[in-house]
């Protein structure tokens, strides 16, 4: 385990029955459907506000520093408005300087009001359902809002995601604290905030609910989670729409594929082991970022500055990994704008995408690792493609929308140990639930393989329910 920001203690105990006034009481008193139909709709309305604040802040972020101090244009996917991206540099020299002076203010503001802001803040989420639900403090949401909006929208390589899971969670976190509920309802409630906020942000209100039921533990499901989950998601799904559109994120991708042999299904089998081998890789590269950037001298500002600046000099010989690289993942499941995109950035990209990751994240800076984790899985399945249709072998599909979309799943969904909540999500995204049967063996394939090794993206998770139980309860007697 990485060693983590001291937060300050919190009480554990449920605050007087006075706490939270009558709105409070009444939740303390209700029963089970009538207490989480209030709460869930309640948590989906703010973290529905919150992913749509930290996606405008970025938004203008990005917009400000890469586009108008640096001259480049990012690609957006469809349902950000499709934009093509700058055909090249501008101004090039700019581009160090500007995720380097956006990495370091970012630090600066981390180290300086919230440590524990640091990161890419779904490990903190996860840890605080397992810890003490009422531990995020509220300072750090606001934090984390700007620092990640100066990490990522300086070009650093980060996803929107962890930062809107925090800001999700640090709001659930003070409705426990406020609102006096029990430890158990706090859990829940946190845990709902994380599916909520990542639902709502990527436009995937049924992959947000199972999200939240499956990503605090390695190997297992919270049951008490996915009920309630349906009304956070949807709600907060409901918010951000109403004011920013329910396109999916990527639109509609054709992914069509139809299956008349059952021979072409090796080719998922292809991507499953492929996709597997780099999730670990991801996991692996990214902890060991982290645990040399703890041994390297230099303090917390310092680090991710250097790491910012590493980025941008990265960023100029292959662009794709800058900032969340959402845009690169739509052109990549589009077969002309793949063709036009040099076969040796395709097969390169998902490792330069994790070293980008490792260098803006693993140093300190801010931001999520979903993200990039589907980055890395469109240009895995990319690749295969164009090495398949390169060499003339049969079962190839006639466009890259399939694999594209099968290999985000299987990538990321494998390392989180979510395959099904990352599956669902995807498709969502996507609008590509036709790839089902190809994805069932993809993700399927690569969730063994990842459960033959002690691996995951996100160390706070626990093995199951009875390891969750057992280290509470060992908490309790240490209490006692």
């Amino acid at each position: 385990m990485k060693d983590r920001p001291r937060q300050d203690p919190q009480p554990t105990a449920a605050p007087p029955d006075a706490a939270g006034g009558r709105f409070g009481a009444t939740l303390r008193n209700a029963g089970y459907l009538r207490k989480w139909l209030l709460l869930g709709i309640t948590i989906g309305v703010i973290s529905g506000l919150g992913a749509v604040v930290f996606y405008l802040a970025l938004k203008y972020t990005t917009e400000f520093l890469l586009g108008y101090l640096a001259g480049y244009q990012i690609p957006t996917p469809v349902g950000e408005g499709g934009n093509r991206g700058s055909a090249g540099f501008m101004r090039p020299w700019a581009i160090p300087l500007v995720t380097t002076g956006g990495a370091l203010l970012s630090a600066l503001i981390v180290a300086k009001f919230a440590p524990e802001a640091t990161g890419h803040g779904t490990d903190e989420a996860i840890e605080a359902v397992h810890s003490n639900p009422r531990a995020i403090r509220g300072r750090a949401v606001l934090v984390k809002m700007v620092a990640s909006a100066l990490t990522i929208g300086s070009g650093g390589s980060g996803g929107r995601e962890g930062p809107t899971a925090q800001i999700s969670a640090g709001f659930c976190s003070l409705l426990t604290r406020r609102l006096g509920l029990s430890d158990d309802d706090g859990r829940i409630a946190v845990a709902l905030g994380i599916g909520a906020g990542i639902g709502a942000i990527f436009a995937a209100p049924l992959g947000g609910a199972v999200l939240a039921a499956s990503i605090i533990y390695r190997d297992d499901f919270d049951y008490q989670s996915l009920l309630p989950g349906f009304i956070t998601s949807g709600t907060a799904y409901a918010v951000l729409g109403a004011l920013l559109g329910f396109d999916p994120l990527f639109g509609y991708i054709d992914a069509e594929y139809r299956f008349e042999k059952a021979w072409p299904l090796l080719w998922f089998v292809v991507i499953g082991v492929i996709a597997a081998a780099v999730g670990y890789l991801y996991a692996r590269i990214f902890h060991a970022s982290v645990a040399l950037t703890h041994r390297l001298p230099g303090g917390p500002v310092i680090k991710p500055a250097i790491g910012g600046l590493l980025v941008g000099l990265m960023g100029l010989l292959i662009p794709q990994i800058l900032s969340s690289g959402y845009g690169w993942a739509q052109l990549a499941s589009d077969k002309d704008a793949l063709m036009q995109i040099p076969l040796w950035i395709i097969v390169v990209l998902p490792i330069a995408k994790i070293v980008a990751t490792s260098l803006s994240i693993g140093t300190g800076g801010s931001g999520g690792l979903f993200g990039p984790g589907i980055v890395i899985g469109a240009f895995v399945g990319a690749a295969i493609w164009r090495l398949g249709e390169l060499t003339g072998l049969a079962g190839v599909p006639d466009a890259p929308g399939i694999f594209v979309v099968v290999a985000m799943m299987t990538c990321f969904g494998s390392v989180s140990r979510a395959p099904l909540a990352v599956m669902i999500m995807v498709a969502e995204m996507t609008g590509s639930f036709s790839v089902v049967p190809g994805a069932i063996l993809a993700v399927g394939i690569a969730s063994l393989l990842m459960s033959l090794t002690n691996v995951t993206i996100y160390e706070s998770q626990r093995l199951n329910r009875e390891t969750a139980l057992a280290e509470r309860a060992g908490r309790a007697a240490g209490r006692d």
